[in-house]
């Protein structure tokens, strides 16, 4: 892996692994508290995670943390195929980590009681259901991030909180539904180490569609062409 490569793909990761350790740790933490961490702390637990993550390495890597994000530049012709496989690869080994340090931190029942913070569908929410709402929280997500830190016009100089409020926004707005993942490395590390695979494919298959949904959308309807 060439020196050019190798530290955004460290970034990656790192931001992988802190939105799955602080994010689903949150959900582990409100089991362990009663509910005393609530849909709130949870949802501000993921949001500034990536706020900080975006805000502190964000001009290595450009911040994506997320494979539905990398996929979203990658359709838009703004990253290289290969580029967007190792930058997945790299959110996916981070979000690993991330699970494992769960797994070694937090009490077993705990964490089994929720399944390591693994997104999980609601009660009578189905599989395509789920699709949908992944899909659209996915396309909130990727259209902002690509209006405030992609595209030249916009408010770059608060990009970081912009970015993390859309997850807030999401997990308020919708978690009771999915979990409002958004991204396919918030599922797969928890479900790794938890075993929890139920309906899996759905963070897959939501965000995926909503990431490039979402990028074509702001890049040829949005932007003037070239820009």
């Amino acid at each position: 892996m060439s020196p050019s490569i190798t530290r955004p793909a460290l970034v990656e990761a790192v931001g992988a692994l802190a939105l799955i350790f602080l994010g689903a740790g949150s959900i582990i933490a409100d089991q362990i508290t009663g509910g005393k961490v609530g849909l709130v702390g949870i949802a501000f637990a993921h949001g500034l995670a990536i706020v900080t993550m975006v805000a502190a390495a964000g001009h290595v890597s450009g911040g994506h943390f997320n494979p539905a994000v990398t996929l979203g530049f990658v359709a838009t012709r703004r990253m290289p195929v290969g580029t967007g496989i190792t930058y997945i690869l790299a959110q996916l080994v981070g979000a690993s980590v991330g699970g494992l340090l769960l797994t070694a931190v937090f009490p077993e029942a705990a964490r089994m009681a929720v399944n390591l913070g693994t997104p999980a569908l609601g009660r009578g929410v189905s599989a395509g259901t789920g699709i949908v709402v992944e899909a659209v929280l996915t396309f909130f997500l990727v259209f902002v991030i690509f209006g405030v830190a992609v595209d030249a016009r916009g408010e770059r100089a608060i990009a970081p909180l912009a970015i993390g409020l859309v997850i807030v926004m999401d997990i308020l707005g919708a978690g009771v539904l999915t979990g409002a993942a958004m991204n396919p490395a918030r599922a797969f590390g928890p479900a790794l180490f938890s075993g929890f695979w139920a309906n899996h494919a759905v963070y897959w298959i939501g965000p995926f569609i909503g990431g490039v949904l979402g990028a074509w959308v702001y890049t040829y309807l949005m932007q003037r062409p070239g820009k």
